[in-house]
């Protein structure tokens, strides 16, 4: 069962209360402050930095009371064309239209852009998913690839040396040519790191495009026979195991 959030003595503020309750990501919990879908004690709030005492205080957050709630974790297999956002301006499709709507409030483990598809991981627990996407923790993403023209063995050592783009290094961990023609390259590459857009980047750096990007496993975690558009709930036994040492606000497995 949901335990009541306002148990804990002091202040923190708004958008972090929702936060740790794992209504929502920081930045999520923001906009809908500001949106003006939250209440505090029955009144609207639109100041995320308004301090609320924890043990006292009521949150509504679109109608619904803020619990604090048992760590759930979701495996999406992203299909291309779907973008990891709430919302669109362009009217896009987004991940929460391939979920029901208890799932609403959680938050993806990083993003996958348009065009990518494969593994994403959809938690309502930021401790997880901030532990999770720390670089310090080198989580392997394994991204199958496919490239216009003909991919070089040197082009392959060069992209694990690491190249500087936009004040960034990036660098990929293990790159394997599988299949490689003039026409077009087939590679199995794996990431260390969710820098925005690396691998596309990585490729345009050595004038290579990328024409189909999917990653098929995110530290422990596959796809398997997951089909697109599908997902599939993980226990937090399984998320342990693929990730040992993982911090997440529920303890027990």
């Amino acid at each position: 069962m949901a335990h009541d959030l306002f148990t804990q003595r002091g202040t923190v503020p708004l958008y972090k209360a929702l936060s740790k309750a794992g209504f929502a990501s920081r930045n999520q919990a923001r906009q809908w402050i500001v949106a003006g879908e939250v209440e505090v004690d029955g009144k609207t709030c639109r100041n995320p930095e308004q301090p609320v005492q924890m043990e006292i205080a009521r949150i509504h957050c679109h109608g619904i009371l803020v619990t604090i709630q048992p760590t759930r974790v979701l495996l999406l297999y992203k299909p291309r064309g779907v973008i990891t956002s709430h919302s669109d301006p362009q009217g896009r499709p987004t991940i929460y239209s391939l979920l029901p709507q208890e799932f609403v409030q959680f938050h993806s483990v990083g993003r996958l852009d348009w065009a990518t598809s494969g593994v994403l991981l959809i938690t309502n627990d930021t401790l997880l998913s901030s532990w999770l996407t720390d670089p310090a923790h080198q989580i392997s993403r394994v991204y199958v690839v496919t490239v216009r023209g003909c991919v070089t063995q040197e082009t392959v050592t060069a992209m694990m040396a690491g190249i500087e783009d936009a004040s960034e290094v990036l660098q990929a961990e293990k790159v394997n040519l599988r299949k490689v023609s003039r026409k077009e390259s087939h590679l199995l590459i794996t990431l260390n790191e969710g820098k925005n857009r690396e691998i596309r980047r990585l490729f345009a750096h050595f004038g290579y495009e990328v024409t189909h990007l999917k990653r098929i496993a995110f530290g422990g975690l596959a796809s398997g026979d997951l089909m697109p558009g599908k997902y599939r709930e993980i226990s937090l036994g399984e998320v342990k195991r693929a990730f040992p040492g993982v911090q997440m606000r529920t303890s027990s497995a």
